[in-house]
């Protein structure tokens, strides 16, 4: 290569992460704008489908999980049945008593007086409508909130922290910050699990939990809000509702969006501490997603 090419190469190579920086800058100043005048704290963490971080704030902080957890357990439960523990078509017997009148369940109001379901159908009920009944279901299957939380640290996933079942957390509010993850690992999990590349899950199991993230029925306020009514958006939602003091400790959405070119990304939301009214929690999170899907669709044009 001549020097005048050489030059000229180095040259376009510095434009080009000269324009990109810019437009992550520029990304970065749009959702502070959005969370600035907010009264909440508010993380995100945004990858790209190369697993390149675009951007994070409060990246590294400690956020709530809530019913977010309820991926990462459906996450430990596929892992058992691909050694042979279980299976998903592995018949669950649900009786009366398991369906505690306390815990949002659209199991029990279906099946008031228990019913038997496929492990499969729990495992839906539970991600992508938010089971809390089904949830609890599932860690004692496993054995426990621990199984959970040791699974992660064996697959060197640390800024995960699952203590309690669902009936504990909801009855303490306190209790709720046992359960927590950064943005940057909710980020993680998410870009370990689709690409799969250390085949974490078999196809099958990986196939399953895809397709039941897009079927997320909970929060379409929030990643999925503001974007074009046909966009996919895989995605698992938390909430903790409102103090007494009128404090809300957890609105989350994680998930991954596809774009119209086929191509990706990976966004995590959690706003905690918020005195702001359930509508506005809802719409910084829709918000900070379109400036995120804006971003996107630019860098394709």
């Amino acid at each position: 290569m001549t020097r005048v090419l050489r030059s000229t190469f180095f040259l376009f190579l510095f434009t080009l992460q000269h324009i990109s920086a810019q437009t992550t800058g520029a990304l970065k100043e749009k959702i502070e704008q959005i969370i600035s005048a907010k009264k909440a704290v508010v993380g995100v963490s945004i990858v790209d489908g190369n697993e390149k971080e675009i951007l994070s704030i409060n990246g590294d902080r400690h956020f709530p999980l809530q019913s977010v957890f309820k991926f990462h357990i459906a996450l430990a439960v596929l892992s058992q049945i691909d050694q042979g523990k279980f299976s998903l078509e592995q018949k669950i017997k649900i009786e009366k008593k398991d369906l505690l009148p306390n815990l949002y369940s659209p199991i029990r109001d279906k099946y008031p007086n228990g019913t038997t379901l496929q492990l499969s159908e729990i495992l839906e009920y539970t991600v992508s409508q938010s089971d809390n009944v089904g949830c609890d279901l599932l860690l004692r299957l496993l054995g426990g909130p621990h199984v959970v939380d040791e699974y992660f640290r064996k697959i060197n996933i640390k800024d995960v922290s699952i203590k309690i079942t669902e009936e504990v957390q909801q009855a303490n509010w306190d209790l709720q910050f046992e359960n927590w993850t950064t943005p940057k690992a909710a980020n993680e999990v998410l870009v370990k699990f689709y690409h799969n590349k250390k085949k974490l899950l078999s196809q099958k199991s990986h196939d399953f939990i895809w397709e039941t993230m897009k079927g997320t029925k909970t929060g379409k306020a929030r990643l999925k809000g503001e974007l074009p009514g046909n966009t996919i958006v895989a995605h698992k939602t938390g909430s903790s509702g409102a103090s007494k003091a009128g404090i809300t400790e957890a609105v989350n959405d994680i998930g991954v969006v596809f774009l119209p070119n086929g191509q990706k990304y990976f966004i995590s939301v959690f706003v905690s501490k918020s005195t702001e009214n359930s509508d506005t929690n809802e719409k910084i999170i829709s918000d900070i997603s379109k400036a995120a899907w804006d971003y996107f669709m630019n860098r394709v044009k």
